[in-house]
């Protein structure tokens, strides 16, 4: 049987903090920020919104959307790594916010859980599902998957310019209008790691940035390797004389914790896919440099960020590189319009990867392009950490979910924090009723309990 998505939903909160305004205070250089990284606004919670909300709100959306009842859901699963219960699972929370809606007890049937492997769990939760539906588990049901975060850095650390919140949620059927996913080559790399990381009782997270985005370029090229093997062998793809898999992908999605480094992602694998083969040697003789390697033999990541000469001399060769035609072709054609989308919002942790191919299905489909039958491939990265490679292909109805997209409207006004605003709410320094926007057609989170036989309870409300 087949499985993929029918439709698409997000919910995006309309605070941000400009990263002008952030790099003027805090010392930045703007530039860095808007073209190195590749950020200029993000998406900030307001007092009276957590992970629950973001992802209660984007399913309600998509339900209202498709005129949906809660006998239509047969699983409801929550992937998210800003999880504030280490028992009571996240999709509990958010049917009983959506029960206000739909009635007591209408979703007593949906089955699921809270996933978590930072920012992978999203992908696995939708490899679940959609293996529930091949198997025939559904009976006709729908599954909602829905990927909600709220990026949050220390104040003043090096991650505090990564930041975002959002969630999206995703219908799988299997008639899907928009996506099916491409049976039998999900893959898969997985290893302990201490890349990035939030201990228990700790708001905020431990990062190695250089440590994990190395990390991330070097797990989702083994799970690509172990696609490629995959893909070969049930000959979904043959591949000609000269030729790399990403030929194929019509269309690719990274991991975005900041949105150029889907672009960094697409360097590392085109470097990988095309080093054997002609092009390669003709984008040498351009660019007159050979690809430098590492000098120290040990091959761990440690040893490839202390080697200070390769370091040096990789920057430089992937700037050259990625000025060459051949690879600003593939970066426009393939990857680019999922990056508009991270610009304005920022990380959404276990939600960008599926930000990127929102973003990407709506700036296609203004610029003309029939996206009837296109691959698309999809970069998963989780620290901790492991990745996933898949694939999908648009389905010839998808122009009915695709042709109302329109994000500005989709996430609305928006009202921009002052620098003080923003150290309040990131601090907690505000309760939940000291809300800076008014909310209308929504949940709100409007009490936590801080007495110890209810310690940590959490009410909801629907606020009309």
């Amino acid at each position: 049987m087949t499985a993929g998505i029918d439709d698409i939903s997000i919910y995006i909160p309309r605070l941000f903090i400009s990263a002008s305004d952030f790099a003027y205070a805090r010392g930045l250089d703007i530039q860095k920020l808007e073209n190195g990284l590749g950020i200029s606004k993000m998406a900030m919670v307001d007092t009276n919104q957590d992970p629950a909300c973001l992802a209660a709100n984007a399913c309600l959306k998509i339900m209202q959307k498709n005129n949906l009842s809660p006998k239509d859901i047969g699983r409801l699963y929550i992937a998210t790594e800003s999880s504030f219960d280490e028992s009571k699972a996240m999709n509990s929370y958010v049917i009983g916010m959506l029960e206000q809606v739909y009635g007591n007890e209408s979703f007593e049937h949906c089955g699921g859980i809270e996933c978590k492997f930072a920012c992978v769990s999203g992908s696995y939760a939708l490899y679940d599902n959609s293996n529930w539906i091949r198997a025939g588990e559904a009976e006709g049901k729908y599954a909602l998957v829905v990927v909600s975060d709220i990026a949050k850095y220390d104040l003043r650390s090096s991650g505090e310019v990564t930041q975002g919140a959002g969630a999206i949620a995703m219908l799988l059927n299997d008639q899907p209008r928009l996506l099916q996913f491409d049976p039998k080559v999900t893959s898969t790399s997985i290893k302990n790691e201490y890349d990035f990381y939030r201990p228990f009782g700790k708001e905020t997270p431990i990062v190695h940035g250089q440590y994990s985005n190395l990390l991330y370029l070097i797990q989702v090229k083994k799970a690509l390797s172990t696609y490629k093997k995959k893909v070969f062998a049930n000959g979904l793809i043959k591949l000609k004389h000269d030729e790399t898999i990403l030929d194929y992908i019509d269309y690719l999605n990274m991991h975005l914790p900041y949105s150029n480094m889907g672009k960094k992602a697409l360097a590392y694998l085109l470097r990988h896919e095309w080093r054997n083969l002609s092009r390669w040697t003709n984008i040498i003789k351009k660019i007159k440099m050979q690809e430098p390697t590492p000098q120290n033999v040990k091959g761990t990541i440690e040893s490839v960020l202390a080697d200070s000469d390769f370091m040096k001399n990789d920057h430089i060769f992937t700037k050259l590189f990625v000025n060459t035609r051949e690879f600003q072709d593939v970066y426009e054609s393939k990857l680019a319009s999922s990056l508009i989308a991270s610009k304005i919002i920022g990380n959404l942790y276990t939600a960008s990867l599926y930000l990127g191919f929102r973003s990407s299905l709506e700036f296609e489909f203004q610029k003309g392009v029939d996206l009837a039958d296109k691959r698309i491939g999809f970069g998963s990265y989780g620290s901790g950490s492991s990745a996933m490679i898949f694939s999908g292909v648009i389905q010839p109805e998808y122009k009915q979910i695709v042709k109302d997209m329109n994000l500005e409207m989709e996430i609305g006004k928006r009202k921009k924090l002052s620098l003080e605003e923003y150290e309040e709410i990131h601090e907690n320094k505000r309760n939940v009723d000291e809300n800076i926007l008014d909310s209308k057609k929504e949940f709100i989170l409007i009490d936590v309990k801080t007495k110890n036989e209810n310690h940590g309870k959490r009410t909801y409300k629907f606020n009309e």
